[in-house]
């Protein structure tokens, strides 16, 4: 191991055994002898980003959802209150967080009648993009380059892996869906070009194997896998090597961090062991690593987003919790009604009710993340600082299919750019796209003049006098 006897270790270190290849966590080692971890050294890191998109969108929404704040507060500004709202989990983190009323996401409405009733099947397509789909259920798909590619163009290619896709529902459908509209509209957030949509990875086996398992041949790592044992086991001299030639807080910061990946690849085994075991299986046709509880498989891909960032393996997650019209039913919100049929609730006031305990369910998992984000140090500061959350739907009231008044919110604290403990109202007919225009200048790319149908830059800055709204 030719790098212990530098000056100091390079951040892109790896540990390597049969079929295992495991990134190193951020150490004091890391900083080269005779300088120091500053705050502005720590600024200049590109943002980590994750944008994370909900389906039918929200209860809130809706004309009489709104007037009771199911999905945003009423005050705008600083002094809001999250209490009646989905959004209500999210106190704890309200100094990271940032909610951004009435945008449209018209490009997911129809242009022409053939379009008409196809919502579902082109809204996740919009949500990165910005961009109308080409109606079409062959292979001459065209949409737009996403918010999280562009980025990955741009900040991600440092990285052994400029960007990863993760979903909990099947994307794995081909050809066309329905209402003249390809698979892979509905089934990617993410793309690479306007043609050219980047597959989701729903197995956490499948993601935890790109991001500490690789090396080696196929044939070695499903050996390795087959033994039972962990990757951990198959590097052990590597890592008592580079443990002599660390000082205690870094010795202490890598076994949490070995620790926390050992934890999360039992856990996996887990399932799987439980899965293959032939007893019953709420969702029979997934694969075996992909868990039955909804809250298990979140926060399964939320573990791997935090130790992928700790890593430095990847910068950039996009994840689609949700595939539009699912039928799934989540006990654990309160509500056992499926998850598009309660999103028609018909307009009446008991069926958006029960609609909004999904939203908060779904809401209530975000913690989950933030609190794994806040536990990484990363010189002096930890990882939720140097996050970027996006989390919103490209659709407004499920119940009507339309796109105007969309849900959107940001998290963390992206290297200081995300003001938080903020509510921020846009003028009635203000695009999405002008607010992912001010993140992806805010985020480095400020060269960007436009971005899908936007018509300038939303600022994401506090007004300088207080108003508010009702809704």
């Amino acid at each position: 191991m030719e790098f212990i006897t530098q000056r100091h270790i390079p951040r892109r270190t790896f540990l390597r055994g049969v079929g295992a290849t495991v990134a190193l966590p951020f150490l004091d080692a890391m900083v080269p002898a005779g300088r120091m971890w500053s705050g502005r050294a720590a600024a200049a890191d590109p943002t980590r980003l994750i944008a994370i998109e909900m389906v039918h969108g929200a209860a809130g929404c809706n004309e009489w959802g709104a007037t009771q704040n199911l999905w945003a507060p009423a005050e705008v500004g600083r002094e809001f209150d999250l209490s009646p709202s989905a959004l209500s989990p999210l106190e704890p983190f309200r100094d990271h967080l940032t909610i951004v009323s009435n945008t449209d996401a018209r490009m997911a409405e129809a242009f022409e009648a053939p379009e008409i009733g196809g919502d579902h099947f082109r809204s996740s397509a919009v949500f990165l993009t910005q961009s109308h789909p080409k109606q079409t259920r062959g292979s001459d798909l065209y949409v737009g380059t996403s918010l999280d590619q562009i980025y990955a163009q741009r900040f991600g290619q440092e990285t052994a892996i400029p960007s990863m896709q993760l979903c909990i529902e099947p994307v794995d459908q081909s050809g066309g869906c329905a209402y003249g509209y390809a698979c892979a509209y509905t089934d990617s957030i993410s793309w690479a070009s306007p043609s050219e949509p980047l597959p989701m990875i729903r197995d956490p086996r499948v993601a935890f194997e790109m991001l500490f398992g690789a090396g080696g041949t196929p044939e070695e790592r499903a050996a390795r896998r087959r033994t039972n044992r962990s990757i951990l086991d198959w590097i052990t001299e590597e890592i008592a090597h580079l443990e002599r030639d660390l000082g205690p807080n870094d010795r202490d910061r890598l076994g949490r961090y070995l620790e926390n990946v050992r934890e999360l690849e039992r856990r996996i085994q887990g399932i799987e062991g439980r899965n293959s075991s032939g007893e019953p299986r709420e969702l029979p046709d997934a694969p075996a690593g992909v868990p039955d509880s909804f809250e298990e498989h979140m926060k399964l891909m939320f573990d791997l987003q935090a130790l992928a960032f700790a890593a430095d393996v990847t910068r950039i997650f996009s994840f689609k919790i949700g595939r539009d019209a699912s039928g799934r039913v989540y006990p654990a919100s309160g509500t056992d009604r499926p998850f598009h049929g309660a999103s028609h609730h018909g307009g009446r006031e008991e069926a958006i009710l029960e609609f909004a305990k999904i939203n908060k369910y779904h809401v209530s998992l975000l913690p989950y993340l933030l609190e794994q984000l806040e536990e990484i140090e990363e010189g002096d500061g930890h990882l939720l600082d140097k996050t970027m959350v996006i989390y919103g739907s490209p659709m407004a009231d499920g119940n009507l299919h339309n796109h105007r008044r969309c849900p959107l919110v940001l998290l963390g604290g992206a290297n200081g750019w995300n003001e938080g403990n903020l509510h921020l109202e846009a003028p009635a007919g203000t695009p999405m796209s002008n607010v992912m225009l001010a993140l992806l200048h805010g985020l480095g790319v400020d060269d960007l003049e436009s971005f899908g149908d936007s018509t300038g830059e939303f600022s994401l800055r506090a007004p300088s006098a207080p108003s508010s709204f009702s809704g």
